[in-house]
Order: structure tokens, then sequence, then C-alpha cells
């Protein structure tokens, strides 16, 4: 996952090493036939893939970062601003070779915390 991403997070494109994680799509502990799949990840820095896993971000079934509104309510601290209101509705950064599965971006955004 991390390759098909070229070692970038797709949202922010941090390529720090040491802050970029293979994110799950389908949680690695409810969909073992997926564990592997390249379709079933992300590349993100530790703070999105929390994020992610809580569902307070998601991907878009059109590869677009959406922002839960819960952030709106902090919206005047720059940190939250920064790092989760200005990707609300911008592209996914394109992986290498594998796109996120868009079944599997629809069971996440099933779980999307709007």
């Amino acid at each position: 996952m991390l390759t098909n991403f070229n070692y970038k997070c797709c949202i922010t494109g941090i390529t720090q090493p040491e802050l970029i994680v293979a994110s799950h799509i389908l949680p690695w502990s409810k969909d073992k036939g997926n564990r592997l799949n390249p379709k079933n990840g992300l590349a993100l820095n530790t703070l999105h893939d929390k994020a992610f896993d809580c569902g307070l971000i998601t991907i878009t079934e059109d590869f677009k970062i959406k922002i839960s509104s819960s952030f709106m309510k902090s919206k005047d601290v720059a940190s939250i601003r920064h790092n989760f209101i200005d990707y609300d509705g911008m592209p996914l950064i394109e992986p290498q070779k594998f796109f996120p599965d868009v079944e599997f971006l629809k069971v996440h955004n099933g779980l999307f915390k709007p």
C-alpha cells in the first residue's frame, strides 16, 4: 500500500516515513480476505489515519476527501483548519497503480460521521 502511494500521504502529501502508515479501508480485524488487497488501502499520515479509522474523514466514490462537519465547531483553531477543513472536497493524491476499491469506500462512507 505504501509503495502504491510512493510512501506519501494520499491526503496531505507528507513524505516523512516515520509518520506514514498503511491504512485499511475495510478494517484489518473485520475483513481477513482483503487484508493484503492493495485496493483496500491508503497511505496516510498517522493523524489522518486515526481520523479515518474514527469516521471523521472518508474518501468519496469519486476519490475526493470528505471531512466531518464536527470539525466545523473548531474551525477557528488553525490546526483544525489546516489539517482537516482545508482538505474537504480536495482530490485524493493518485496512487501509482491501484485505486481504492469503490465498493470498499462505500462501506467506509457508511461509517462516516457527517
